[in-house]
């Protein structure tokens, strides 16, 4: 499982070490890949077993759906398959540091089964407003267990 902030910096060429913390985490699974796509103002990234059970579960979707199609039009045809060198680096595509805005400073997020990528500054701002969520979900979250 994922989890914790870590910062770092992508370098000329597109690329960016992976928080040692989630190499571990792939190495144990026998993963070197990680499929990363676009989402919500970031980069969202998977490791390719964990990808496949969504490409599952989204193929079996109804084709004819609007939402679906958009769906599949956005998040499936964004993924690219990244995998991790030698020395730990993902290459992140230009079209998808693009979207996400990545330009020097990036913020990775660990959230269990996936992995956020943040440009930092976008980061600040998206922390305090889920901070904010957070504090008004109360009752949800104890309806949850939590």
């Amino acid at each position: 499982m994922f989890r914790g902030r870590y910062e770092h910096t992508i370098d000329s060429k597109g690329r960016v070490s992976l928080p040692a913390k989630f190499r571990e985490v792939l190495n144990n699974s026998g993963d070197n890949v990680l499929v990363i796509t676009n989402y919500d103002g970031c980069l969202v990234a998977y490791p390719l077993n964990e990808w496949g059970t969504i490409e599952e579960k989204v193929s079996s979707l109804p084709m004819m759906s609007k939402e679906v199609k958009s769906f599949q039009r956005f998040f499936i045809s964004g993924a690219s398959d990244c995998p991790i060198d030698k020395q730990g680096r993902i290459p992140i595509p230009s079209s998808l540091r693009k979207y996400a805005n990545l330009e020097k400073d990036v913020v990775f997020l660990g959230l269990t089964k996936k992995i956020e990528i943040w440009n930092k500054k976008q980061w600040v701002e998206e922390s305090a407003r889920a901070e904010e969520n957070v504090q008004n979900m109360g009752k949800e979250l104890a309806s949850f267990g939590i």
